[in-house]
């Protein structure tokens, strides 16, 4: 396994040799000069070569991957209307929705000026309109892993012509357990393939993934591992655990922030913080697996055109997001797994420009934040919280002054009241971490099964023969 440790000079997308259509999608979009893992990896992948990439998220990954793929699938792109003259050439491979849409965007982007066809397929939708876009031809899929196993099922898609696979976020798949179902993925694909791997950080578990399907790879990496964005200023609070919603809204107003997204661990911390938010009169909504996936996209669709400006996000939200000019990400809750600090962060500050991360502990979080340093090898500075007088949230909840407003927050925010009725802690209890992933969209692929037997129904039949034993011992009472 080879390596490229320099950044080449700088140099333009017309230097790679890429087709007059690609080289217009990218002037459509503004693009001049590709970032360093583009600059790299662009004319290997032209090459046919096999890649391991490596890169902070938000450096330009998807660009790095998609542009030689569409340049080589030029060769056989068609004009027909035929979908026989469309089969499945190329497959991204991606963990969540989010990201898969996000990566469908931008190679619809790049190949709109070229007769080759793309979609998306993933969960959480109704698979018609899917099955309809793969059966009338697309040379570009991409995937979540349990969707695409879903459509392979129906026998709405085909494999077998894919010469190019592409596993994007390839570390999280691995953590969300998409490991027996990428391998029956690549079981499927022809055995002679260009392959291509990204993710943000190399793993020993990615590296014995990558000698499994790679073949001779060559590794390009463009930042040290698990390292956070230069340009991006980093400064932790540490405010009493039951304060910390109170911090939260008081950095928001005292910044007079827009667009910001803000992370919780949990749903229901997520959707709790959203919701005081929006009774403080702020426009917020939160994202986490308890959404259908039309909530979550409408919530982000809100977001990106400035109608929400605060996003409350579990950690679905901490990879593959690309919005432009994110000004600050905050930690709510401060992540179990270090890494996703550098991801999480990584939504500010991209593409070169400044951001902010901003992360708000307790006495509980002393390791967590110790875990985090020894990461990204340096100290978050601390800080204090100038002008800050905890106490609106919980005396709000605690004497119910704003009862009478939780339904309308309630609605504004996007949540379910009966749900957060049911399950929600209150906010000082103590009680067991809930897990970092949310489960209900990013479990791997499960084939459906029949629905089992009503556990109602078995409880109620005892009291029948409990009935005619009592009858027969005259112990029924008197009418």
């Amino acid at each position: 396994m080879s390596d490229i440790e320099n950044t080449p000079e700088q140099v333009r997308f017309a230097d790679f040799g890429l087709a007059p259509e690609i080289l217009r999608a990218l002037t459509d979009q503004g693009y001049v000069h590709p970032t360093p893992i583009q600059a790299k990896a662009i004319p290997i992948l032209l090459q046919g070569r096999d890649v391991m990439g490596a890169a902070q998220t938000g450096t330009g990954k998807t660009a790095s991957f998609s542009l030689p793929i569409i340049q080589l699938l030029l060769a056989h792109a068609s004009a027909s209307m035929s979908p026989a003259r469309h089969p499945v050439r190329a497959l991204v491979l991606a963990p969540t929705r989010e990201l898969a849409v996000q990566v469908a965007e931008n190679v619809a982007a790049y190949c709109k000026h070229t007769p080759l066809r793309s979609t998306v397929v993933f969960g959480g939708m109704d698979m018609k309109p899917q099955t309809a876009a793969l059966r009338s031809g697309v040379e570009i899929v991409i995937a979540t892993p349990g969707r695409l196993l879903d459509h392979v099922e129906q026998k709405n898609i085909s494999l077998g012509q894919v010469q190019m696979l592409v596993m994007d976020e390839a570390d999280r798949m691995l953590d969300m357990g998409f490991l027996p179902d990428l391998q029956r993925i690549i079981n499927l694909l022809p055995k002679k393939r260009q392959n291509l791997m990204f993710s943000a950080t190399f793993s020993p578990e990615i590296k014995k993934l990558a000698s499994s399907f790679l073949t001779d790879p060559i590794t390009i990496e463009v930042a040290r591992s698990n390292a956070t964005a230069e340009k991006v200023s980093q400064v932790v609070y540490k405010v009493n655990e039951d304060h910390k919603r109170d911090a939260v809204a008081h950095i928001l107003r005292q910044r007079e922030m827009k667009q910001v997204i803000v992370f919780s661990n949990t749903k229901i911390g997520a959707s709790r913080l959203a919701r005081g938010l929006v009774t403080e009169g702020m426009k917020a909504a939160a994202i986490h697996g308890d959404k259908t996936q039309q909530e979550r996209m409408q919530a982000l669709d809100s977001f990106k055109k400035g109608e929400i400006d605060v996003l409350v996000a579990t950690d679905v939200a901490a990879r593959g997001l690309d919005i432009s000019d994110l000004p600050c990400v905050i930690n709510f809750d401060l992540p179990y797994n270090a890494e996703d600090y550098v991801h999480r962060i990584g939504r500010t500050g991209r593409a070169g420009a400044s951001g902010d991360a901003i992360s708000i502990y307790s006495d509980k979080d002393e390791r967590l934040l110790a875990d985090i340093e020894k990461l990204i090898k340096q100290t978050v500075p601390r800080g204090t919280l100038e002008g800050f007088v905890p106490g609106g949230f919980r005396s709000d909840e605690r004497h119910g002054e704003r009862r009478r407003d939780r339904t309308a927050a309630d609605r504004s925010a996007g949540e379910r009241p009966a749900f957060e009725r049911s399950s929600a802690r209150p906010s000082g209890s103590a009680g067991p971490r809930r897990e970092k992933v949310d489960p209900w969209f990013l479990k791997p692929y499960e084939p459906t099964r029949s629905n089992a037997t009503p556990a109602t129904a078995s409880a109620a039949t005892p009291a029948k023969p409990k009935q005619k034993i009592a009858a027969l011992l005259g112990g029924l009472p008197k009418g």
